[in-house]
């Protein structure tokens, strides 16, 4: 379970911790958000339910998500599909990355990264394999990411049905290659991916 073990070994305060969410869907942007939680002001109740976005249900990653909103200090940043396809995945993540941390009302001292490679942050910072399992700063952010994503795309979901992203967030389930093959791809498709990039599917 992730606890603050990283933060207090952070040189400097107040620590943010940095994820990101949705590289390996076939559609939508990648978002990433940014949270700086306060340990002295961090419910136990709350510091023990917090972990890896994977791990939790969709209805604990809500409730979780509506604490930190209200009681954290967060931001939020994408990239878009086109970014996707022009920078590549990997740049793309790393650039919503330095948006959401951009975005904090309040500037970080130095900042804890889920991954292996840094975004471009004004403030130092330490990239920390599997993070959104160690630190609570670092799974905060993967939470909200994870519901802002998935918010999202039940919207997109709305705009172009059929292909399951309210509940598939957009991956290469049976269900959206399915819809591919028989409706084409949308705006929304990342096109430097396979299938889309191995076929005729683009249906501007």
């Amino acid at each position: 379970m992730p606890d603050f073990a990283l933060e207090r070994e952070a040189p400097s305060a107040p620590v943010a911790g940095i994820d990101e969410v949705g590289r390996g869907p076939l559609a939508g942007p990648v978002i990433a958000a940014a949270v700086i939680l306060d340990a002295d002001r961090l419910p136990a109740a709350i510091a023990g339910a917090i972990d890896d976005s994977k791990k939790l249900t969709a209805a604990k990653r809500e409730t979780l998500a509506a604490w930190i909103e209200a009681n954290a200090i967060m931001a939020l940043g994408q990239a878009s599909v086109d970014e996707i396809d022009r920078f590549n995945i990997l740049q793309a993540s790393l650039l919503a990355m330095t948006r959401a941390a951009t975005a904090l009302p309040t500037a970080p001292a130095f900042a804890l990264v889920d991954g292996n490679q840094l975004p471009k942050l004004a403030c130092p910072a330490r990239a920390v394999v599997g993070g959104d399992g160690l630190s609570l700063s670092i799974a905060a952010a993967s939470i909200v990411a994870k519901v802002a994503r998935d918010r999202l795309m039940t919207e997109l979901d709305r705009r172009y049905p059929g292909y399951g992203w309210a509940h598939n967030a957009g991956y290469g389930t049976v269900e959206h290659r399915s819809a591919l093959l028989h409706l084409g791809a949308t705006p929304e498709h990342r096109r430097s991916f396979s299938p889309i990039s191995q076929h005729y599917l683009l249906s501007d």
